[in-house]
């Protein structure tokens, strides 16, 4: 999207769409204070000459107004629409372009420590803790590249509906813990416990590699937005009336509330790595949105403020577990990719 001269700011969107507004705005009083003047005069005439008000107002003239204003308020509309969806272009725009230089910021970064540390092996000898060390540091840059492309992985399968898998009915309860048993090493940094109060099971339908795709994000994006020594995820499964609730509780740096209902937006990367230099790419959260959306439940954050931990709550509605069934779960996608 090529940016305008400023010299020519005459050939802004924002500008042209202004002065649409304005001119139709201004067409239509004037042809209503117009019509309204002239109806009078013709008035004052039929009076004075006592003609048949029929033969000067014919019946179609009123019609012919409201059609008219009608057509007019129609216009209006469809400029108005047409200025959000260029505001939604622009905004698309702006992320996509953050997205692909941090992108290859993340990419290259990792990338360049490898080849130091591999050309440091070749023309040094190393003690055996050196070693180990720089050998720990590359399998972080290289968990690091990956993470990153199973991010832009993952969000290609989603938007081109390629689930690899059907829906099934599972116990949640049972379905994280078994997660967390094979993706043990993984997690071996953190601890990870899993409450269920009620002691119920919670068997809902699902498509597994969807849910084991959001839970590895939001727990990925609990261990990496920590700072504490000792790294902490509870899961904690609540029963309400009319739905059921999954509280992902970690003791990480928290979230701004300002950045609360951004965070889940496609390609938007969070200010909250204020100490450590961690990035991503701005897909985690959305790749959480997203897959909640599609099974008909909904996905919220909330914390106390910065340094105070997060909460990511899934909430599965009650009413709408029968609905959710395979021929739906494009019709659910379709609408959270087109109004992210």
């Amino acid at each position: 999207m090529q940016i305008l001269n400023p010299s020519r700011w005459y050939l802004h969107p924002v500008f042209v769409f202004a002065c649409s507004i304005i001119a139709l705005a201004t067409f239509l009083v004037l042809t209503v204070s117009w019509y309204m003047e002239i109806t009078s005069a013709l008035e004052v005439i039929i009076l004075k000459f006592r003609i048949d008000p029929g033969l000067i107002f014919p019946s179609k003239t009123g019609m012919t107004i409201i059609v008219l204003t009608l057509l007019i308020t129609v216009v209006l509309a469809g400029i108005f629409l047409a200025f959000i969806y260029y505001q939604k272009t622009v905004n698309l725009f702006r992320l996509q372009h953050n997205f692909i230089y941090n992108f290859t910021h993340e990419l290259k970064t990792p990338v360049t420590s490898l080849r130091i540390y591999l050309e440091t092996f070749i023309k040094h000898r190393l003690e055996p803790e050196d070693i180990q060390k720089y050998s720990q540091s590359m399998l972080e840059d290289i968990n690091r590249l990956t993470e990153n492309i199973n991010s832009i992985l993952n969000l290609a399968r989603i938007e081109s509906q390629n689930f690899g898998s059907e829906i099934t009915k599972e116990n949640l309860v049972n379905l994280i813990q078994s997660f967390l048993d094979k993706n043990a090493s993984l997690f071996r940094n953190c601890d990870v416990q899993i409450e269920n109060v009620s002691n119920i099971e919670f068997i809902y339908p699902v498509n597994l590699f969807l849910f084991e795709m959001l839970l590895m994000n939001i727990i990925s994006n609990a261990i990496k937005y920590n700072e504490s020594d000792s790294p902490k995820v509870t899961i904690v499964f609540k029963n309400y009336l009319q739905k059921v609730t999954i509280d992902f509780i970690d003791n990480g740096i928290g979230v701004n509330k300002r950045e609360a209902k951004k965070i889940f937006r496609k390609f938007y990367q969070s200010g909250r790595d204020h100490k450590h230099d961690v990035k991503g790419s701005g897909l985690g959260l959305y790749l959480v949105s997203s897959i909640a959306a599609i099974h008909g439940w909904r996905v919220a954050v909330f914390s106390e403020g910065t340094g105070k931990g997060a909460t990511f709550r899934i909430s599965i509605p009650k009413a709408s577990i029968a609905a959710v069934k395979e021929k739906n779960l494009w019709k659910r996608l379709k609408r959270s990719v087109f109004w992210s």
